[in-house]
């Protein structure tokens, strides 16, 4: 017997050491006879639900949730921004709250495409629709006059909670995502998705991290195409042969005049 348990030593000793050594199991062992029991941590609960922008059905989670009232932060083809349903004026009012926003700052609508415009019928001049049928989609914000179009639109409980009295912001993202949710939920309010004055969020994990306890739910799509907001032009006097940069931001200023410049050139 004492031979035995001593062959049975050598043997488990000797397995133990050509095992660690080759980093492999080449001589067999029975199971462990004390097993170390692994805690598996947990992972943290998330301030509100998130969704991945890959699935079709996340889409319709995000949709429905804009539906119902909700604020979402969602990708552009800039930085992450805050949605809300132009169906839903109030709230667009909660963006304001959540952001900390002031009031005197406009909020400005996203559509799907520039076709979702041409349905709705504007009195654009000629000049106009080239020079946004130019930057359509894309990170540059067009501001234009509002009028009764904006019903056609679909933005008409929102009219007098998005743009301002006399002016709206119009965004056409180049980005599938953004497209194919606003596609399903018509026109969106949209702001960049930060506290007022702080940074753009650039990732998923920024606006969950930031806004996360305020909103009902973010679409996660990783890292943001561009790290700054997009550029803002005034073409309220287009037709003069005039546009003003009002901010600068993904699409340098000197291309937009360029752009421009290729429009009116094209229009004589």
């Amino acid at each position: 017997m004492l031979a035995l348990l001593s062959i049975i030593s050598i043997y488990g000793a000797l397995a133990s050491l050509v095992n660690c050594i080759f980093s492999q199991r080449l001589l067999p062992m029975g199971p462990p006879l004390i097993k170390e029991k692994v805690k598996q941590e947990s992972a943290p609960e998330l301030p509100c639900p998130t969704v991945h922008s890959r699935l079709t059905s996340s889409l319709l989670k995000i949709a429905g949730l804009l539906e119902e009232g909700g604020v979402c932060g969602i990708p552009t083809d800039t930085v992450y921004a805050l949605a809300a349903s132009c169906k839903n004026p109030q709230a667009i009012e909660k963006i304001y709250n959540i952001k900390d926003r002031p009031a005197e700052k406009p909020i400005c609508i996203c559509i799907s495409n520039v076709e979702q415009l041409v349905a709705a019928k504007p009195p654009f001049s000629p000049l106009l629709w080239e020079f946004m049928r130019n930057v359509y989609p894309g990170g540059i914000s067009c501001i234009v006059s509002k009028g009764d179009w904006l019903f056609q639109l679909g933005v008409g409980p929102a009219y007098d909670r998005v743009g301002t009295k006399d002016s709206i912001m119009i965004r056409v993202p180049d980005h599938t995502v953004t497209g194919h949710l606003c596609h399903i939920t018509g026109p969106l309010a949209i702001t960049s998705a930060n506290p007022s004055g702080e940074p753009d969020s650039t990732h998923h994990n920024m606006v969950i991290n930031r806004l996360g306890h305020k909103i009902q739910g973010v679409l996660c799509d990783g890292d943001s195409n561009e790290v700054v907001a997009s550029t803002v032009v005034n073409c309220l006097k287009i037709d003069e042969g005039i546009i003003t940069i009002v901010r600068e931001g993904c699409v340098p200023a000197v291309k937009v005049r360029q752009i421009f410049e290729r429009v009116k050139s094209t229009m004589v």
